[in-house]
């Protein structure tokens, strides 16, 4: 089976930009760079395997299909639906963070 593409909503993508930025300015370019290339390799995983992510959240959330993944190395989750024909990337946010409330969308 051939990988399905991941598309990121706006606020995923959001969220990845201010990661990057928040690392190239607390940590150097080489730290953002690093981040950037987890995410990669995470969303990689994601189109290859969709179901490699936990249901935890979409559970909990009683949203279903949700499914998350760590990003390696980073304190960071991608939070994703499979579709049909690609893999929706809806956030990527940091664990710390309270997800329940950072994770719908209005």
């Amino acid at each position: 089976m051939s990988p399905k593409s991941v598309r990121a909503r706006r606020a995923a993508r959001r969220d990845i930009e201010e990661a990057v930025a928040y690392y190239a300015d607390e940590a150097g370019e080489a730290v953002a760079h690093a981040f950037a290339d987890a995410v990669a390799t995470a969303l990689r995983l994601i189109g290859e395997h969709p179901g490699a992510g936990s249901p935890r959240y979409g559970q909990e959330l009683e949203l279903p299909g949700l499914r998350s993944l760590v990003i390696p190395r980073f304190p960071y989750v991608a939070f994703y639906v499979e579709r049909a024909d690609h893999i929706e990337l809806w956030r990527v946010l940091h664990a710390k963070r309270d997800i329940p409330a950072w994770l719908p969308e209005p």
